[in-house]
């Protein structure tokens, strides 16, 4: 039990950092907890995993402050922390186990297996002299196989459809870039579009990229699509809010209980501050993508359209145990300009927290704005004197409901056993020369592509063998979503580019869609937001 006892010190030795009148409280509570392990130490009956024991204990400490205070185990820290630090090491590749071998989908841009010429459509045979194909490798194992500290090497034997023999590759591992900003492009000649998946360490500065790229393309107008972003760093928010917003603004301020009041406000440096900003939200807009929604809103300076986001308004902040694993403690509440909390309610638990979603669609609040009830005791005003709610969320200036239109079993059986994702890989692969012959660029495929009936009934041949048989009613209904998201997925997949895929479906997304309209009418006008 010598782990117990120490993690035990460590919570002592913070309570230092409590107030004074709760010490006593705090010293009879953990020693009652290390009477209890000792007890258990001494005279349980079995042999106890004391891992086990101390992980279960604080996960169960935890669950009872809120819903999203979180233990991560040594274990996983390292993996869980990389979609926000945006980076890892390995070799620099996208991969799919394709016919029970692992096939190269894409090479990171600048990465080791990109300068060593490694390229789409390769499939990995050995590695480090082991036989991967052929053995049902699963998508963990390849990953524990390639990916490793950088400077550290690893051995490929590659096929390769236009060589007779095994391809041989020395890779030197290094740090392989995670990006956030997912699609960047021009949706009109003077809209840009950027689409953001989370808020990690590259953001701003991905971001910053990608505005340059727009404004040089004639860019007059800007969407900004936060749809399920499910959020990351606070600073990352606070600082691509303070991109839209003049200097002095307040973008945020955070405040708990022995956290005392901190406020954020925008500097002089921002790089979008004039012209029209329409923001996508929905139901999974969490977080910093909240906190960036709602500043844009209280200052008047955007629109926001789509559907009511999440409603997170706590703060986590990081603490290590001293066996290398961590807590993300919330310490804090953050709020809007206007005074806003958008955390929703958890005080029923977590059970009724994550049906919270669920419960939305079952009372119509995804199909209708009339359906949403706020309490007029959480009612504030925007600068410009609009009325905006907290207690659960942003409300978006713009409702746009959930489409399921092109919704159907036979859409969600496909989906369910990833046929789409896995007959474009074999597609591509079977026909990569002769698309790109065809389709040199991404304009002409855009301009030219067709699924035609010959390349469907392949489709439909495919998703038989994976056990999904045609349904005459089921195409018809969802035809549309199916030939979308096909082609934005051989677009991107022959590419290489995700805005390809963005540039493509986008031409089905209601919001999208509703945000261009917006920019072009006087929606702003009437909604009173600036756009200068």
């Amino acid at each position: 039990m010598k782990r117990v006892l120490i993690l035990l010190l460590t919570v002592t030795a913070l309570q230092g950092f409590a107030q004074k009148n709760n010490q006593n409280t705090m010293t009879a509570s953990t020693n009652k907890i290390a009477s209890l392990f000792q007890i258990i130490d001494l005279f349980y009956v079995d042999t106890v995993n004391e891992q086990k024991v101390v992980d279960d204990g604080i996960r169960s400490m935890l669950k009872d402050l809120d819903p999203h205070s979180v233990y991560i185990p040594a274990d996983e820290l390292k993996e869980t922390n990389e979609p926000l630090v945006g980076k890892f090491e390995g070799i620099g590749v996208q991969f799919n186990i394709l016919q029970d071998t692992i096939m190269v989908t894409n090479t990171i841009p600048g990465g080791p297996s990109e300068k060593l010429g490694i390229m789409a459509g390769d499939r990995i045979v050995n590695i480090n002299g082991e036989l991967v194909a052929g053995i049902k490798i699963k998508n963990n194992d390849v990953l524990k196989k390639l990916r490793g500290d950088k400077g550290t090497k690893v051995k490929v034997d590659i096929y390769r459809r236009s060589e007779p023999n095994l391809i041989p590759f020395e890779i030197t591992r290094d740090k392989i870039p995670l990006f956030s900003v997912d699609a960047t492009y021009m949706a009109t000649p003077e809209i840009g579009y950027i689409k953001i998946s989370r808020f990690a360490d590259t953001t701003v500065d991905e971001f910053k990229e990608a505005l340059a790229k727009l404004k040089t393309a004639g860019m007059k107008s800007l969407i900004l699509d936060l749809q399920g972003n499910g959020g990351g760093y606070l600073n990352r928010a606070i600082e691509l809010a303070d991109e839209f917003l003049p200097d002095k603004k307040m973008i945020v301020y955070t405040e708990g209980r022995a956290q005392a009041r901190q406020e954020n406000y925008a500097t002089t440096t921002g790089g979008f501050e004039k012209g029209k900003v329409a923001i996508l939200i929905d139901e999974t807009s969490a977080s910093a993508s909240e906190i960036v929604s709602g500043a844009v809103q209280d200052w008047d300076r955007g629109l926001l359209i789509g559907r009511r986001s999440f409603g997170k308004g706590l703060v986590q902040k990081p603490y290590s145990l001293p066996d290398g694993s961590a807590v993300r403690l919330t310490i804090a509440h953050y709020y809007t300009p206007s005074g806003r909390c958008i955390q929703k309610s958890y005080e029923k638990g977590d059970e009724s927290y994550d049906d919270d979603l669920s419960n939305r669609l079952k009372n119509g609040e995804l199909y209708s704005r009339d359906s949403i009830k706020f309490n007029d005791s959480l009612k504030v005003y925007t600068n410009g004197k609009r009325v905006v709610y907290g207690g659960g969320g942003v409300m978006p200036d713009v409702f746009v409901p959930l489409d399921t239109t092109l919704n159907s079993k036979y859409w969600q059986d496909l989906r369910r056993k990833n046929v789409p994702g896995q007959w474009v890989i074999s597609y591509i692969d079977e026909n990569r020369k002769d698309l790109l012959a065809k389709y040199p660029t991404f304009d002409s495929f855009k301009k030219s592509f067709v699924l035609d009936e010959t390349r469907m009934n392949h489709f439909f041949a495919f998703a038989q063998k994976q056990e999904v048989p045609y349904d005459t009613a089921g195409f018809k209904t969802s035809g549309l979503l199916i030939k979308t998201v096909l082609t934005g997925s051989l677009a991107q997949n022959l590419y290489g580019s995700v805005s390809n895929y963005y540039e493509i479906v986008n031409n089905i997304n209601h919001s999208f869609k509703e945000a261009i309209r917006a920019i072009n009418d006087k929606t702003f006008e009437r909604n009173k937001v600036a756009a200068n």
